[in-house]
């Protein structure tokens, strides 16, 4: 284990140790349409590295402008980008620049409307708040990427329940209620404090607001034929609420995935870009008993449970510290606890096991509807046996 193994393209040489995590790798490369990378690194080293496939759907384009996945290749993360978020709060509650137990209306004086004046901020970390979609949503068919916009319309509603009593994802709208604390909380877009307090410090390629010269070193990504979302919910009624969420993101005319309004939106709640080993990296730093970039106890206390149950809207087992996934009974982070992280729609996860000190990120372009998708299970459960 003391050598790092990587592995470029749809082969790679063996080397002693990670022979059947590489050929696990492969065998789901071998069915992939498109691309994907798997990275593990241990308190900012690397010990494997997978990259495979093509950043484009193959076939779509003639042979020679596909290219195949390298380690820098960039992929939307999609709800991975909420794990970055949770890890500047994390930060900024070691500064002592937020503390999650204040009112929320302390730092957002009108978000106290509709009842709310009691809401704490580890109610929008723990997706507890009641506040799933956004009523009345703002004017214009990109309306989505209007942060501002969108987040005085959250201040101004009344919960669905009372906070704390119910968890159930926020799909989209953590990302408008983390990104307007956080400038209030600091004068600073969250993707300017991604940049500071992450990706510039510590030379990561993690971005929300993509700059337009990196554009080249994106995948593009595409849904399998059988993509879909919420594939543990059966209530048509809860589904039309799904469909409020998620808006027109999911509609079948759109590519909001590919648009620059993506690329370039700070959209907290999954707009964020990175590289599969700047993901890995990023949460083996977390994992270290160093404790470089968030201290022992503010990291215990981001990632004890501050909520669990089933989401009373998606009917999916949940289980959240503030703001990362943690380790949960469907075994999203694999045969190993305590985890944490956060995955991504269509398949992507980053995330950290601490007892092991150990960071992993699966990133591909290619979006399977996760009761169809057993790729990153399989490399989780290779990769246990090694570390």
């Amino acid at each position: 284990m003391e050598l790092p193994f990587e592995s470029n393209n749809d082969g790679g040489l063996a080397a002693d140790g990670f022979e059947r995590l590489q050929e696990t790798f492969g065998r789901h490369l071998q069915r992939s349409q498109g691309g994907m990378a798997f990275c593990v690194y241990r308190e900012g080293e690397p010990l494997a590295r997978f990259y495979g496939g093509s950043t484009i759907k193959r076939g779509a384009l003639t042979a020679a402008a596909e290219e195949l996945w390298s380690p820098k290749t960039l992929a939307v993360m999609f709800s991975g980008t909420k794990g970055v978020v949770a890890t500047v709060a994390a930060i900024l509650v070691d500064r002592g620049q937020l503390d999650v137990r204040r009112p929320v209306a302390d730092y957002w004086p009108e978000f106290a409307a509709g009842g709310k004046q009691d809401v704490r901020v580890y109610h929008l970390l723990n997706h507890t708040v009641g506040l799933p979609y956004v009523d009345p949503e703002p004017l214009g068919e990109e309306s989505q990427y209007d942060n501002t916009g969108n987040a005085a319309a959250l201040a101004a509603q009344t919960p669905l329940w009372k906070p704390g009593s119910k968890v159930a994802y926020h799909a989209t709208t953590y990302g408008y209620l983390m990104s307007e604390l956080l400038l209030r909380a600091t004068g600073k877009s969250v993707g300017e404090l991604i940049s500071e307090l992450i990706s510039a410090p510590l030379g990561l390629d993690i971005y929300l607001g993509l700059p337009e010269e990196l554009d080249p070193r994106l995948a593009t990504i595409f849904r399998s034929e059988s993509y879909a979302i919420s594939t543990y919910l059966q209530d048509p009624e809860r589904r039309r609420i799904v469909d409020r969420m998620y808006r027109n993101l999911l509609a079948e005319d759109k590519d909001p995935f590919n648009s620059v309004a993506m690329r370039r939106g700070q959209l907290a709640a999954g707009g964020g870009i990175a590289t599969a080993d700047a993901m890995a990296n990023l949460y083996s730093r977390l994992a270290s008993p160093e404790g470089d970039l968030v201290s022992a106890e503010a990291l215990r206390d981001a990632t004890r449970t501050w909520s669990e149950g089933v989401d009373a809207i998606n009917d999916r087992p949940l289980r959240f510290g503030l703001g990362y996934e943690l380790a949960d009974p469907i075994g999203t982070y694999g045969p190993v606890a305590p985890a944490f992280g956060h995955s991504g729609a269509g398949g992507g996860l980053h995330g950290a096991w601490p007892d092991k000190n150990v960071g992993f990120s699966f990133l591909t372009n290619e979006m399977l509807a996760e009761n169809q998708d057993t790729r990153v299970k399989d490399l989780l459960k290779e990769l246990a046996q090694l570390v």
